[in-house]
Parts: C-alpha cells; structure tokens; sequence
C-alpha cells in the first residue's frame, strides 16, 4: 500500500487536528505516517530530524501543513523546508503527489500565500501538486468555501 506522509507543524492543535482528519480520510486507501515538527527537531535554527525526511523519502504523496503567520508558514515548517534541500538536489521526491493545508485567523488572504508557498516547495521538487476539486462556495458541507 503507498505511504501518505502528512508533514505539519501546530502549535495551538488546530493545524494538528486537520492533520488527523486528514489521516483519517487517508487510511484504507494508504498507509498514513503523521509527520509533525517538533520544537526539539530545530537546533540552532536549523531542522534536524533525519528519521522524518527518510520517511517522506518512502513516501508515495506528501501533505504540507503549517499555521498561517505573518504572512505565510511558520518559522518551523520553515526551516523544515529549508533542510529539504538535500533532498532537492538529488531530486528524491520528484514525482511524488503533494498537497497542502492551513489554518489562520482571518478569513482568507494570507492563508492563499501559505499555500502558494507549500505548492511553490513541491514544484521545487518536482512533485506533482494536487488541488482541491471542489468549487469555491458550492460545497454544501462548507469545504474550500473560500475559493482558495
């Protein structure tokens, strides 16, 4: 079965909770590892979790996920991002299928640009990005009611 590797960094628990939703819908079409930064995983501002990126490295689909700050992701995802550039040049996930998630305290806006960003990372890749298909504003249960 492909591995899903939902690679997310949350602080309050709500980008946490979209992590596991997502694992649920995941699970019986995949195995599903949850990835989640951790405070500890950065020394000196720099992202050092070898057993994490090994296991997006196993990975058949990716999901990017990070809390909306200032304008785009967390520091932590950030540096996360920063640290996949080994990875990059040797190109091991190219060809991968990657997706993205965020949360933030306005209703839209700069939320588009974390997502820009996730998507922006992925091509850098070379991973195949996935969108939503559904319609912005025409989901009867409120999904991606906000078009973006």
């Amino acid at each position: 079965m492909p591995l899903l590797a939902i690679v997310y960094f949350s602080v309050s628990g709500t980008t946490d909770r979209l992590a596991q939703a997502m694992a649920r819908g995941g699970a019986g079409a995949s195995d599903v590892a949850l990835c989640r930064i951790a405070g500890h995983d950065i020394l000196s501002g720099r992202f050092q979790n070898e057993s994490l990126l090994e296991t997006i490295d196993r990975a058949g689909a990716v999901a990017f996920g990070s809390p909306t700050y200032m304008g785009g992701p967390a520091a932590q995802f950030k540096a996360f991002a920063d640290a996949s550039s080994d990875r990059w040049s040797q190109q091991r996930w190219a060809n991968k299928f990657a997706a993205g998630f965020t949360t933030g305290a306005c209703a839209s806006g700069d939320q588009l640009h974390t997502l820009t960003y996730f998507s922006i990372l992925a091509a850098q890749h070379g991973m195949l990005w996935c969108g939503l298909d559904i319609p912005g504003g025409d989901d009867p249960s409120g999904r991606n009611r906000l078009g973006s």
